[in-house]
């Protein structure tokens, strides 16, 4: 071995034992930015396409508030696009998507993003290697469908639909969705979650000027048979409810997952969107 690369060896050596012993950025509760995220793109039946979007807020404990407008904007065409104004902790996957037209092309959309002092614009286009398959894996398994009346709307996939609701500072407000599933469990799945119910929802606040507070943020599905569409063989229904501190608009967000879980474990499929905007008098307005 010459000389000069046996030095070479030794010296990466000693910087990688130097840098073992260097201590890794501890995670932080608060204080920390949001980075939108990217999970890709897909066509629509109509020739258009959607961006899916999501998030990751480094804080552990931290939930911020950031209204569209300079530090929550999608542009061009924004500010407002449809993204959360409500973070939670932690990676947040393909919350909304954004609909770009047939000739978007080349063309790009940037959602940036102010939280704790740190500013991150990060631009989505329709990058070939990003499209992605929401609606079928490579094994055949597909997203669960969501219906907020048995069938009527009814939604399958990251493109949500939305219900006009209205409520009152006074009365917890219901909140029921019927849920299905193909029940097929993809390769790799975990043993404890292959076992579990084959589909699962969870709520959260997606835009409100005031806090959320719902009964069960995850509740447990009850089996409901009520004759979902193909290639569903798993049917049910969950039920929660919600109160709001103050009144104003607010949009709630479910979401249905299979097994595969949050994020279908990093391979964009398969789970399902659906919000509920929410119309929030005062006490004693009434409700209709």
């Amino acid at each position: 071995m010459r000389p000069w690369y046996a030095a070479l060896i030794l010296a990466v050596s000693a910087a990688l034992v130097c840098a073992a012993d260097l201590p890794m950025e501890p995670h932080h509760d608060s204080g920390q930015s949001i980075t939108p995220a990217y999970e890709g793109w897909f066509p629509n039946p109509d020739g258009t396409f959607s961006i899916m979007l999501g998030y990751y807020n480094r804080n552990l404990k931290e939930v911020l508030e950031i209204p569209v407008g300079p530090n929550n904007r999608i542009e061009p065409g924004g500010p407002d696009r449809g993204q959360p104004t409500h973070f939670l902790p932690g990676r947040q996957w393909g919350l909304f998507t954004v609909t770009v037209p047939k000739d978007f092309g080349s063309n790009k959309i940037t959602w940036t993003l102010t939280a704790n002092g740190v500013t991150t614009s990060i631009p989505f286009s329709l990058d070939p290697n990003w499209v992605i398959s929401p609606l079928v894996d490579a094994t055949s398994n597909t997203p669960p469908f969501i219906s907020f009346g048995t069938r009527e709307p009814l939604v399958q996939g990251p493109r949500p639909i939305s219900v006009e609701r209205s409520s009152t500072l006074d009365n917890p407000m219901t909140l029921t969705v019927w849920v299905a599933d193909d029940a097929k469990v993809p390769p790799g799945t975990p043993a404890r979650a292959a076992k579990a119910t084959p589909v699962s929802v969870a709520w959260s606040k997606f835009r409100g000027p005031g806090q959320v507070t719902f009964s069960a943020e995850r509740p447990a599905i009850e089996i409901d048979n009520w004759n979902p569409p193909a290639p569903a063989v798993f049917a049910g229904k969950a039920t929660t409810s919600v109160t709001f501190s103050e009144p104003g608009e607010y949009v709630l967000r479910v979401v249905a997952n299979d097994v595969s879980g949050d994020g279908g474990r990093g391979f964009q499929c398969c789970w399902t969107n659906a919000f509920v905007n929410v119309n929030v008098k005062p006490a004693g307005a009434g409700e209709k």
